[in-house]
């Protein structure tokens, strides 16, 4: 049995949870002011970055488990490719909360073994299913960093200017899983993530 595999992928869950993530990209608004916050406002801002960062946790996992079981190549490009600015995400949220004086959620690794699970299961499931499931992930995505972006405060240039860069990557990358055969989920399915990922925001913005 080749045990290649299984190290590399335990290595990149334990640099995903205790490591600090690097970028490749300069980090989106950082050549402008940080503006002045209250303490209120610093929470508040402190709180939606930890969501975003559990967020590229989960997505980490995600991908990861979905190119376990992958069993197209080109799929399995694509979603490593995804990967990658995933962790450039990780970054700049990461990045962020430190600016602040925040910390990042104490509940990741639990997110990230649950993500695991569901990005396994749903490679296992079949390459269009294994699409769709990335697909409609990040259109929820798209969807919840609209809200975050409605909700920081105007003058945080520096956060908006993250925000905005990660929801044009997770744009691209539900059309990259579309463009290579993605199917689309059934409704009960998407009404499932969506009351997961209310779960999982609500409890990453206080712990």
């Amino acid at each position: 049995m080749n045990l290649d595999r299984p190290i590399i992928e335990f290595d990149r869950a334990l640099r995903t949870l205790f490591a600090p993530a690097h970028s490749r990209r300069p980090l989106p608004g950082g050549d402008l002011p940080d503006a002045p916050l209250d303490a209120a406002e610093r929470r508040h801002v402190v709180g939606l970055m930890r969501v975003n960062h559990c967020g590229e946790i989960c997505a980490q996992a995600l991908y990861q488990g979905q190119a376990l079981t992958s069993r197209d190549p080109a799929v399995r490009m694509a979603l490593s490719a995804a990967a990658d600015e995933e962790t450039e995400h990780l970054a700049w949220t990461e990045q962020r909360i430190a600016e602040l004086g925040g910390r990042k959620s104490l509940l990741n690794p639990l997110w990230y073994g649950g993500s695991l699970s569901l990005g396994v299961v749903a490679g296992i499931l079949g390459d269009k299913w294994n699409l769709g499931f990335l697909a409609e992930t990040e259109r929820q995505v798209e969807a919840h960093l609209d809200g975050h972006l409605a909700r920081l405060p105007e003058q945080d240039g520096r956060s908006r200017a993250i925000v905005e860069q990660m929801r044009a990557d997770e744009i691209r990358h539900a059309e990259t899983a579309i463009t290579h055969g993605a199917a689309e989920l059934p409704a009960v399915c998407q009404q499932a993530m969506k009351g997961m990922a209310r779960l999982m925001t609500g409890l990453a913005y206080w712990v």
